[in-house]
C-alpha cells in the first residue's frame, strides 16, 4: 500500500512537468514556446540523469556531519520496492526544483547556459539543501542539520520552491532583463496562449495534491485533510492576488489569477500537515497578497522575471515556511520547541537554504558566464529562439521575411510565395492581391496624367473633326461652344450664336418651357431632358426645319459654381429614323421553327430596360444534348423534325407574354416575364425537362430529347440582354458539365470558373512553347536501403503572374481542352534531355518514370513520336518508365493493351499507377504488359495504423508477386509506414519521409554524393 501510494503521488507530480510545460510556453511569446518547451523537457532529462547517478546519494545518504550524503550513489540496483518508490517520489521532486528557473530567465538565456545552470542546480544545490532538512525520511539514522535544530519543512516550500526562487533570482540578476522589459514605450505581450497557461496551471494544482499529500510517504488518515488544506490556499491565493491587482488597476489579469494559484500552492507546501482550513486559507491570501507585493518590486528593481517565478516561489515560500511558525498545531509536529523557537528555527532555515542556494549559483554563474555565452545576442532574441537556437522556423515567420526583403529591395513586383491550405497562407496570398491592386493602380494612375496631357492636344481636333454636333452651354443656356458639324446641321455659323440662347434659337416653341424648367433643375428633373442620358426630341434648322435629333447632355466642373457648364452632344437621327423604321419591316422570325430569332429576343430585353419596367425577369438557355449525333446518323432532315418537335413542346410550357426565339443551331431561348418567386424558376424548369424527357419517333427510331438549361434571372430589369444571356449560356454549360439532362441557375463562381479556365488554357497554349514557365522536377525512388533506384518526373507550371500553378488544377483542364497529348509530348521531350545532359555529364542513370495520359496511350502517334524522340536523343527505352492511371484502362481495354505493347517492344516499362483505386477486372489486369503496381498513397497513409489499409497494401503487393511484377508505395512519410511496407514484401519507396520532388541539379548532386561514399 505504501508502495503504491508512493508511486501514484509520484506520478501526479510528474504530471507537474506537463503543467509548467503548458503554464510556461502559453505564457511567453510564440517565437519562444519551441525553446521554452526543449528546455522543460532537457532539464528534466538532466536532473533525472543526475539524481541517479549522484544526487540521491548527496540528499539521503549516510550523513558527514549533517551537511551532505555519502552513500546510494546509482540507486536502484539492491533496493527494496518501498526504496525505489521513495527514491522515484524524490525524483519528481528534483526535477520540479529544476524546472522552475526556466519561466524567470524565459526568452533571452541560451540553451546551453540553461542546461549548465540545470547541472548545478541539481547536483550541488538542491540535494545538498535537502540532506540538511530532509536527511532521516530516507534512514531514520540521518539526520541533517537543520533538521537537527527542529527546521520543519514538510513538502518544500523552501527546499523545493525556495531553492528554485533563489537560483532563478541569481539567474535573472546576471543576464538582465529582456529587449524593451522596462521601456515604458513598448510593452511586451502578456502571453501568446493564455488559456494554455490556464491548462498548465490546473495539471499543476491536480499535481500538487500529489506534491504534498505523497510527502505523508503513505496513506494515512491526515491525507485527506492536506488535500483539503492545499485546495483551499490556493483558490485563496488566486482570490487575493486578483483583488489586488483589480484594486490597483481596475481590471483582472489572468496572469495574476494564475500565479495567485501557484502562490497559494507553494506557501501552503511546509506546513499542510498541520494546519485547520481556515489557517490554510489566511496563508493563501497572505501569499496572494505577497505575490503582487513581490511582483512589483521586481519592477521597480527593473528584475525582468517572465514568469514571477520569484514572488511565487521564493517569496512565497518563505511566507509558508514561516508560517510554520505562527499556525501549525505543535502537537501535531510533535516538535519539543516552543512557538518562539521554532519561529527562530524557521529563519535559521530559510536565511542559510536560500543564502546558500543564491550564492553557489550565483557564482557558478558568473563563472560559467566567462567561457559561454549565458544570454543570446540582440538580434537573436527579436529574431525568437525557436529559430536562433533551434532553427525551428514557421509559415508566419517566412512571410514576414520575404515581405521585408521586398520593404529592403523596394521591389514589389513579384508575389511572396504563398504557402497553400494554411491561414498565412491565405494571407499571403491577400497580400499579393494588394500589391498586385497597388501595381495596377500607379500604373493607371501614370497613363492617366499621360492621357490628360494628350487629350488637351486632341481637344479641339476633336471638336472640329467630330460628326457630331458639339455644343456648350452656361447655366443660363447661352451658347459658349459651336463646333463645325453643329454649322452645318443647323445651318448657323460659329460667331452667329456665340452667347445667344439655345433653347429660344433651336427648340420648338411648345417645348420651350419644359427646356428651360429642365435647364434649371441642371438637367436631373424627372421630365425634359436628362443628364448623361440619350435624349431623343425634335430640334429646329436655321431654316425653320424641325429634324429628329438624339442629344446627350454632359457637364464640366471648372471648380466655381458659376463657372460650370454643359455640353450637348447632338446628332441628327433623320438617317437613323428612316433606317429603324426599315428594320421594323423586317420579319423577326426564325424560318425553320417558326419561332422568334435572336435579333427580336435582344430587342425585347432592352426594351423592358428602356421602359424601366420594374419586374422580375428569368431567361433560359436550351441546348439539346448529344443533337449531333442525331445528324449524323439519321440525317439533317430528322434533325429538322426534332427542332420543330422542340419548337412546339416549348410552346405548351409557356405563357403567350413569355418569348421563345432559337438562338441558333439546337439552342433555344425562352424569355420569362413577371416571375413571382424563384419557386416559378424551378418548377418551369423541371416542367420542361419532364417534357423532353418525353420520346419522339424519327425514321422509325423512337428517341429521347434530354436537355441542358441554363437559367439567369435578376430582379432589376437594368441588366444587359448580352449579359443575361451570356450568364444563362454559362449556366448551361456548367449543366453539360455536371451530367447533362438538369438544369442550373447561374451564380458569379460559374463565370469566375469559366473565366480562369478560359485563360488557362490560352496561357497553357502559349506556356508549352517556351521553357521558362513549364519545367520538371523528379522525386526519387528509394530502395530499402535508401538507394536511388528510379525517379518519377513530375511537371510544374510557374505561371507569370500568378506563380506556381498547382497539377491537380491544370492537367484536368489540359485533358477539358484536348491539350494533355502536348503536355505529354513537353514532359517527354524535358525527360529525354535531361537524361542526355546527365549522360554527358557521366552521371550514374536511373529509369524515369513518366506519368501517360489515357487519351494519348490510345492516339495514334504515341509510338512514333516516342520512336523519334528516342532517335534524337540517342536514349535507350530501359531508361523510361510510363505510369498510367487504372482509370484509363475502363475506356477501350483493347487499344490500351495494343498500345502498352507497342511501348514494350521499345523497351519501355509500363507501370500502373494509384493501383487499388480504380475498378479494372483482374482478367484484364493479367492480360496487360504491365512491369510496376504503385500502391496508391490513400492506403499508405494509414497501413500502419489501420487494419483495413493494412491488408489492402499487403494484399497488393502479393498480388504484384504472383503476377511477377514489382510493387511499388507512394506517398511514404513516416518511418513506420516503410517499416511495415518492407515487412511485408514491398522493397521499392517514394515518398516525402525520403525525398521531396527536387529540381534536376539537386537530383545530379544526390547520385554524385551517393556515388562517393
Amino acid at each position: 500500500m505504501t508502495e503504491s501510494w508512493l508511486l501514484l503521488t509520484a506520478f501526479l507530480v510528474f504530471l507537474m512537468q506537463a503543467g509548467f510545460l503548458c503554464l510556461e510556453t502559453g505564457k511567453i511569446r510564440s517565437k519562444n514556446s519551441i525553446n521554452v518547451a526543449a528546455k522543460n523537457i532537457s532539464d528534466f532529462i538532466l536532473s533525472t540523469i543526475i539524481f541517479w547517478l549522484f544526487g540521491f546519494g548527496l540528499m539521503f545518504g549516510s550523513s558527514v556531519n549533517g551537511l551532505f550524503g555519502t552513500s546510494n550513489f546509482f540507486f536502484g540496483e539492491d533496493n527494496s520496492p518501498y526504496e525505489i518508490s521513495y527514491f522515484v517520489f524524490q525524483l519528481m521532486f528534483c526535477g520540479t526544483a529544476a524546472t522552475l528557473m526556466s519561466g524567470a530567465v524565459a526568452e533571452r538565456m541560451t540553451f546551453t547556459g540553461y542546461l549548465w545552470i540545470t547541472v548545478i542546480m541539481a547536483s550541488v544545490i538542491y540535494p545538498i539543501t535537502g540532506h540538511w532538512a530532509w536527511a532521516s525520511f530516507f534512514s531514520p539514522e540521518n539526520h541533517g542539520w537543520l533538521q537537527e535544530i527542529g527546521f520543519i519543512d514538510f513538502a518544500g516550500s523552501t527546499v523545493v520552491h525556495s531553492v528554485g526562487g533563489s537560483v532563478a533570482l541569481a539567474a535573472i540578476i546576471i543576464i538582465g532583463p529582456r529587449i524593451g522589459r522596462f521601456d515604458s514605450k513598448y510593452n511586451l505581450p502578456t502571453g501568446s496562449n493564455l488559456p494554455l497557461s490556464v491548462l498548465g496551471t490546473l495539471l499543476i494544482w491536480l499535481g500538487w495534491f500529489g506534491f504534498n499529500g505523497g510527502s505523508t510517504l503513505a496513506f494515512n488518515d491526515s491525507v485527506p485533510k492536506i488535500i483539503l488544506n492545499t485546495c483551499i490556499a490556493a483558490v485563496w491565493g488566486g482570490l487575493f492576488s486578483s483583488i489586488c491587482h483589480y484594486y490597483k488597476r481596475r481590471f483582472i489579469d489572468v496572469g495574476y489569477i494564475l500565479n495567485g494559484v501557484l502562490a497559494g500552492l507553494v506557501a501552503i507546501t511546509a506546513g499542510c500537515h498541520a494546519l485547520s482550513p481556515a489557517e490554510s486559507a489566511v496563508i493563501g491570501s497572505i501569499a496572494g497578497l505577497i505575490l503582487y507585493m513581490g511582483a512589483a518590486l521586481l519592477e521597480k528593481l527593473k528584475l525582468d522575471d517572465a514568469l514571477s517565478v520569484v514572488p511565487v516561489h521564493l517569496f512565497a515560500g518563505i511566507w509558508g515556511t514561516i508560517a510554520v511558525a505562527i499556525f501549525a498545531d505543535l502537537t501535531l509536529l510533535e516538535t519539543p520547541l516552543t512557538r518562539s523557537e521554532l519561529f527562530v528555527t524557521q529563519l535559521i532555515g530559510i536565511i542559510s537554504v536560500n543564502a546558500y542556494s543564491f550564492a553557489v549559483s550565483f557564482i557558478f554563474l558568473t563563472v560559467i558566464g566567462r567561457f559561454i555565452a549565458l544570454r543570446v545576442t540582440a538580434e537573436q532574441e527579436i529574431q525568437g529562439m525557436n529559430i536562433s537556437e533551434h532553427r525551428a522556423s514557421t509559415e508566419l515567420i517566412g512571410l514576414l521575411g520575404n515581405m521585408q526583403k521586398q520593404q529592403d529591395e523596394g521591389q514589389f513586383s513579384k508575389p511572396v510565395p504563398v504557402e497553400p491550405f494554411t491561414e498565412v497562407g491565405q494571407i499571403a496570398q491577400q497580400y499579393n492581391q494588394v500589391i498586385n491592386r497597388v501595381n495596377n493602380e500607379i500604373s493607371q494612375r501614370d497613363e492617366a496624367i499621360v492621357n490628360f496631357r494628350s487629350s488637351e492636344k486632341r481637344k479641339s481636333a476633336i471638336l472640329n473633326s467630330s460628326m457630331d454636333s458639339i455644343v456648350s452651354i452656361d447655366l443660363d443656356g447661352n451658347i459658349i461652344e459651336f463646333n463645325p458639324a453643329a454649322e452645318k446641321t443647323f445651318g448657323y455659323l460659329k460667331d452667329n450664336v456665340l452667347g445667344r440662347s439655345f433653347i429660344e434659337l433651336f427648340i420648338e416653341s411648345a417645348e420651350q418651357a419644359n427646356a428651360m424648367n429642365s435647364l434649371k433643375h441642371k438637367f436631373s428633373a424627372s421630365q425634359g431632358l436628362l443628364y448623361n442620358r440619350r435624349n431623343t426630341t425634335f430640334l429646329l434648322r436655321s431654316s425653320g426645319e424641325k429634324f429628329p435629333a438624339e442629344i446627350t447632355i454632359t457637364g464640366a466642373n471648372l471648380g466655381s459654381e458659376l463657372r460650370n457648364e454643359f455640353t450637348l452632344h447632338i446628332r441628327d437621327a433623320t438617317r437613323q429614323t428612316k433606317l429603324q423604321n426599315k428594320l421594323k419591316q423586317l420579319a423577326y422570325s426564325d424560318p425553320l421553327t417558326g419561332l422568334y430569332n435572336r435579333t427580336y429576343l435582344i430587342e425585347n430585353i432592352q426594351k423592358l430596360n428602356i421602359e424601366k419596367t420594374r419586374q422580375e425577369l428569368a431567361i433560359f438557355f436550351l441546348d439539346l444534348d448529344h443533337f449531333k449525333n442525331i445528324n449524323d446518323t439519321l440525317g439533317h432532315a430528322a434533325g429538322d423534325k426534332l427542332l420543330k418537335e422542340v419548337a412546339e413542346r416549348l410552346t405548351h410550357v409557356t405563357a403567350k407574354k413569355d418569348i421563345i426565339a432559337r438562338w441558333g443551331g439546337d439552342e433555344f431561348i425562352v424569355l420569362f416575364n413577371h416571375i413571382k418567386s424563384i419557386q416559378f424558376v424551378h418548377d418551369k424548369a423541371n416542367e420542361i425537362l419532364s417534357q423532353m424527357r418525353e420520346p419522339i419517333t424519327l425514321e422509325g427510331r423512337e428517341i429521347n430529347i434530354p436537355t441542358s438549361i441554363g437559367i439567369s434571372f435578376c430582379s432589376s430589369t437594368e441588366q444587359d440582354a448580352s449579359k443575361l444571356i451570356q450568364q444563362a449560356d454559362v449556366a448551361m454549360y456548367h449543366a453539360k458539365q455536371l451530367g447533362r439532362d438538369n438544369y442550373q441557375i447561374f451564380n458569379q463562381e460559374m463565370m469566375n470558373k469559366s473565366v480562369r479556365q478560359f485563360n488557362f488554357e490560352q496561357q497553357m497554349t502559349k506556356a508549352l512553347q517556351v521553357d521558362e514557365q513549364i519545367h520538371m522536377v523528379y522525386q526519387p525512388k528509394v530502395n530499402g536501403y535508401k538507394e536511388i533506384v528510379g525517379l518519377e518526373a513530375l511537371i510544374r507550371w510557374v505561371h507569370p503572374t500568378e506563380g506556381l500553378i498547382s497539377p491537380a488544377e491544370f492537367i484536368p483542364l489540359a485533358e477539358e481542352s484536348n491539350l494533355i497529348i502536348n503536355l505529354d509530348r513537353k514532359v517527354i521531350k524535358l525527360v529525354l534531355s535531361q537524361i542526355k545532359q546527365w549522360q554527358n555529364e557521366g552521371i550514374s542513370l536511373v529509369p524515369i518514370s513518366i506519368n501517360l495520359s489515357g487519351k494519348h496511350l490510345v492516339s495514334d502517334d504515341l509510338i512514333p513520336y516516342v520512336k523519334t524522340q528516342f532517335e534524337i536523343y540517342n536514349i535507350d527505352g530501359s531508361l523510361i518508365e510510363f505510369e498510367i492511371t487504372e482509370g484509363v484502362l475502363l475506356t477501350d481495354i483493347e487499344l490500351c493493351i495494343n498500345a502498352m505493347a507497342a511501348l514494350k517492344e521499345l523497351n519501355i516499362r509500363i507501370s500502373i499507377d494509384d493501383f487499388g483505386t480504380g475498378y479494372s477486372s483482374l482478367n484484364y489486369l493479367k492480360r496487360l504488359p504491365i512491369d510496376i503496381l504503385k500502391i496508391d498513397r490513400s492506403f499508405v497513409d494509414e497501413c500502419a495504423n489501420t487494419i483495413e489499409d493494412g491488408q489492402i497494401c499487403a494484399t497488393i503487393i502479393n498480388l504484384a508477386k504472383n503476377l511477377g511484377l514489382e510493387a511499388v508505395a507512394e506517398g511514404v512519410e513516416t518511418k513506420m509506414q516503410k517499416q511495415f511496407l518492407l515487412d511485408n514484401g514491398c522493397n521499392i519507396f517514394q515518398g516525402f519521409y525520403f525525398y521531396k520532388p527536387i529540381p534536376a541539379d539537386e537530383v545530379s548532386n544526390i547520385i554524385l554524393n551517393n556515388a562517393k561514399k
